[in-house]
């Protein structure tokens, strides 16, 4: 039996990004599987998800960080009855062909991040898609519980403190399995004026790190709240006064909308 979990608190993501993940991973993932979704609040999940409780997090949340410290309450060494391998899928993953390697690829009690490729320097993961065996983090979760402002203070990401203290360290998918969106899909500059995004041939899910997120590379945004621009109007842009990055940021910033992303995300069972 495969489980695929997930994590939804707070008022950021609606119940329509469970259940267009959950819809994905049914058109993507051999059965027999489960779905799991870790949440606050059940309202509005489709039927086949099972909705369970935030397994408890004996702390206050750090201030001033960038890391999702939420997600430590996944590493308890009791995860709402699982035992085995667990799947864990960010809300706003897309997801472009078969999971099945991802349940097949190393050993049992491996855990394996994707391969962060903002750091090319850094031997870094990313906790968007993960697999672990339930517990095996479970130190992990202590330490943070102990001191959760300076475990944040000294690692920022809960991605790094993962890769960095995981009992016998951690695994990477193979390249190319994992495709993030802003670096492997946006063209370059000066190309991302005239190319659409496309995902890199051998992705098998695209993650969203960041504030991009799937509706906005859908409509061609780099970010949530910012305008929708013809690529005359974000060149004209560039010296308007209200820009708030540097010139070049700002140039690299301008993306095409990517109907594909629509077509994987967009399932027409889901409201």
């Amino acid at each position: 039996m495969k489980q695929v979990i997930s994590i939804k608190w707070g008022k950021r993501y609606g119940a329509e990004y469970p259940n267009r993940l959950f819809a994905a991973v049914s058109r993507h993932l051999s059965p027999p599987f489960r779905f799991i979704c870790f949440t606050d609040d059940p309202t509005g999940l489709v039927e086949g998800i099972e909705a369970m409780p935030l397994p408890p997090l004996d702390c206050e949340m750090p201030v001033n960080t960038l890391g999702k410290w939420g997600k430590a309450r996944l590493w308890s060494e009791r995860l709402g009855g699982l035992t085995g391998t667990v799947l864990f899928i960010d809300l706003d993953v897309v997801i472009l062909s078969s999971l099945d390697p991802l349940f097949e690829f190393g050993e049992a009690n491996d855990v394996v991040l994707a391969r962060n490729p903002n750091t090319p320097f850094e031997r870094l993961g990313q906790t968007s898609i993960y697999r672990m065996p339930v517990g095996r983090l479970a130190s992990l979760k202590a330490d943070f519980e102990a001191d959760p402002q300076g475990v944040a203070d000294r690692f920022r990401f809960e991605q790094r403190f993962v890769t960095r203290r995981a009992p016998d360290g951690v695994r990477f998918w193979p390249r190319g399995w994992v495709a993030v969106y802003k670096w492997h899909c946006i063209p370059p500059f000066p190309l991302n004026y005239v190319r659409t995004p496309r995902p890199p041939r051998k992705a098998k899910v695209v993650i969203f790190p960041g504030p991009l997120n799937p509706p906005d590379a859908i409509e061609g945004r780099f970010r949530r709240h910012t305008p929708i621009r013809s690529p005359v109007e974000h060149l004209r842009a560039t010296f308007d006064g209200a820009r708030k990055v540097s010139v070049l940021a700002h140039l690299r910033h301008y993306v095409r909308p990517a109907p594909w992303v629509a077509e994987h995300w967009n399932d027409p069972s889901v409201r």
